[in-house]
């Protein structure tokens, strides 16, 4: 049976962490809605800045402003567990973070690269938890180390995210089918970085990537994870955050829909095709400057199309003009869902394999 667990001191009821996705796709509504059912709700920061533009624009400055509203918002929502996604490579990371600090966000989660310097950000009063997003054993002991050596902090819990998650990757190209790099493969290997710090710390491991059911959720807790972390789950729910057409993306969708794509901040990425991804491929999306700068790691000079402006159509239904990214088991959406529907239904899935595993276990044991 699932259990609750803790990070930090903020106990969560039920072992689910809404992932944080952004332009859009992940903002107060479904993190509100993810929280009151005992799961941690993450706003996404990236794109705010499109998502709240002033007059005269400022993308940093309204980052800044959007961050604090959908924090507003969200506190108006629930009393439940609430976190920030802010990924390093964000040009305006740091802004970012200290906002989440000063408005008192439970959590921030942070990938895309190493947050090897989140914990300078924390003030003697702050009660913000921390937690790194990362794709290795390897990194997971690197932050624990630089951390403790530099900050005399260890993250509040590390999510470890799998080859089979949407967006960005944090594997090369080669590494995403390899079975060495598989969830399965890397979950045991980051418990096992988190047990050594045991005596100092208890750091609860969640595991995210290509989890779509309850019998996935159990595997990966069976395997020592605390949690997990789901994304592409929460899109087709009527509390997500984009638009109607968005979501129909991923319902009316097939595998063969699926691929991997050259993002233009030098990653892989997983998303849904259509024909902007094909107009991309055949070379039809000029470049044409960059209005935001807010990817330290994109190509600017030779990017074809501005990544952040393309999510943000599509989150707003405009697909020909942008792509949505997805898990690897996106395509299993049959339809739009409450988020408490999702919920029991993992509830549901985990009681069903339980008995199952028993079964197996009491004939084996006969």
């Amino acid at each position: 049976m699932i259990k609750s667990f803790f990070i930090g001191s903020k106990e969560v009821r039920i072992p689910i962490i809404q992932g944080g996705m952004g332009v859009g796709v992940s903002l107060s509504g479904l993190a509100s809605a993810v929280a009151n059912e005992g799961g941690v709700g993450v706003i996404s920061c990236a794109g705010l800045g499109l998502l709240y533009k002033r007059t005269p624009a400022d993308y940093l400055k309204d980052s800044i402003w959007g961050l604090r509203e959908e924090l507003r918002k969200v506190r108006e929502k629930t009393n439940g567990v609430v976190g920030v996604n802010i990924m390093v490579a964000l040009t305006n990371f740091a802004d970012m973070v200290r906002t989440s600090i000063e408005e008192k966000a439970d959590i921030i989660f942070s990938g895309a690269g190493l947050p090897l310097d989140l914990p300078s950000y924390l003030k003697p009063d702050s009660k913000t938890l921390l937690v790194p997003i990362v794709s290795s054993a390897r990194a997971a002991k690197l932050i624990c180390c630089k951390w403790s050596a530099n900050f005399n902090y260890l993250p509040d819990a590390i999510v470890v995210e799998g080859p089979k998650a949407g967006g960005h990757l944090g594997f090369k190209r080669e590494q995403i089918e390899d079975n060495n790099y598989m969830l399965e493969q890397i979950v045991p290997e980051v418990v096992e970085i988190a047990s050594q710090y045991a005596a100092e710390k208890k750091i609860p491991v969640i595991a995210a990537g290509g989890i779509s059911n309850g019998e996935d959720m159990l595997k990966f807790i069976n395997l020592g994870a605390d949690a997990v972390q789901l994304g592409s789950l929460f899109v087709p729910t009527y509390e997500c955050d984009a638009s109607e057409k968005f979501k129909n993306v991923y319902i009316d969708s097939s595998i063969e829909d699926l691929s991997i794509i050259q993002s233009p901040v030098g990653m892989p990425g997983r998303a849904f095709g259509g024909k902007f991804i094909k107009s991309v491929s055949m070379g039809e999306q000029k470049p044409n400057g960059c209005p935001y700068h807010c990817i330290r790691t994109c190509d600017v000079t030779n990017s074809p199309y501005c990544i952040m402006k393309a999510l943000y159509n599509a989150a707003k239904g405009n697909m020909n003009k942008g792509y949505a990214f997805a898990g690897a088991n996106a395509y299993l959406s049959v339809k739009l869902s409450t988020v408490k529907e999702v919920f029991q239904k993992l509830k549901d899935e985990i009681e069903i394999s339980q008995k199952e595993m028993d079964k197996i276990l009491i004939s084996t044991v006969k």
